[in-house]
């Protein structure tokens, strides 16, 4: 089902303002059964910027269930911007969101996690401002 992108077409379903409640909440509920047994780890990435919060844990489950036992799909991740776009995420302190977020940066050297985080570049800017190498 995820090759088939029907995870994509199920959000846009349950986000489409004409779908009746009826369809929005079986479009919900079909999602998030496909997200919990979904391995296909590219088929969930494009969810992470489309999906609202209460379905964004459920993609961002599957990321911290599957990457720390696979290298590759870590790679990938960083490689298809996945984990920049989970730094941009505002979740709130305490809440699954925000504790996937967490798993998922955990599974990375700080210095990374760092880099994509979006004050990156204001911190480096900083840096350079209070660099003063006559000191």
């Amino acid at each position: 089902m995820a090759e088939l992108d029907i995870p994509t077409a199920l959000l846009a379903v349950n986000k489409f303002s004409e779908s009746s409640e009826d369809l929005k909440n079986k479009s919900k509920k079909a999602l998030k059964s496909i997200l919990q047994m979904c391995s296909h780890l590219p088929a969930l990435e494009p969810l992470i910027s489309e999906a609202p919060p209460d379905i964004l844990q459920y993609v961002l489950h599957q990321f911290a269930k599957i990457l720390p036992n696979n290298n590759n799909a870590k790679k990938s991740f960083v490689q298809s911007e996945g984990l920049k776009k989970i730094q941009e995420i505002n979740a709130p302190p305490g809440s699954k969101l925000r504790q996937y977020i967490e798993e998922i940066n955990s599974l990375y050297p700080q210095e990374i996690v760092q880099y994509y985080s979006p004050d990156y570049q204001k911190t480096l800017m900083k840096k350079l401002d209070d660099f003063n190498p006559a000191d």
